[in-house]
């Protein structure tokens, strides 16, 4: 069954913004260290307290998920193998559908079929994403030089 994005998404409440921005905090402390991994204590509902190692770069992801919702922002994580649905792509994108399905058809970003419905990975838009990126950087780049170039004063 492939991964997908949920299609609800909630806001943090007001003490969960409090608890991420301290928790974000003390956190930020230990990210520091180059070890490969590191322990962390949990109390759990009996005050006992219960030690886990895990991978510094499962702490970053945290520490990032933390930092978004100490600022009020809802949080999605989606495996980097993730496959979408065509609505959940456009919408990554801020695309319509119907583009997004045209962009599919014109194979400008692959897909694969599941039944008659039609999947994207995750990683196939990023890459397109990425690219219509950097097209659009050096098209802005030429138009100002040419700007430049032709003194339209832009100085």
């Amino acid at each position: 069954m492939p991964a997908t994005l949920s299609a609800i998404t909630t806001l943090p409440a007001r003490h969960e913004v409090h608890a991420a921005a301290q928790g974000r905090r003390a956190l930020a402390a230990y990210l520091v260290q180059t070890q490969a991994t590191q322990h962390i204590q949990i109390v759990d509902a009996r005050n006992q307290t219960h030690q886990i190692e895990l991978p510094t770069t499962a702490l970053r992801l945290l520490a990032d998920v933390l930092t978004e919702m100490a600022e009020g922002n809802a949080v999605q994580i989606v495996p980097v193998h993730a496959e979408l649905t065509t609505q959940e792509a456009a919408d990554l994108l801020n695309v319509s559908r119907p583009h997004l399905v045209k962009l599919l058809e014109d194979g400008e970003i692959p897909f694969h079929r599941t039944g008659k419905h039609r999947r994207v990975r995750l990683t196939d838009l990023m890459q397109y994403k990425e690219a219509r990126m950097r097209a659009s950087e050096a098209t802005m780049a030429e138009l100002t030089r040419l700007s430049q170039e032709l003194g339209l004063g832009y100085e």
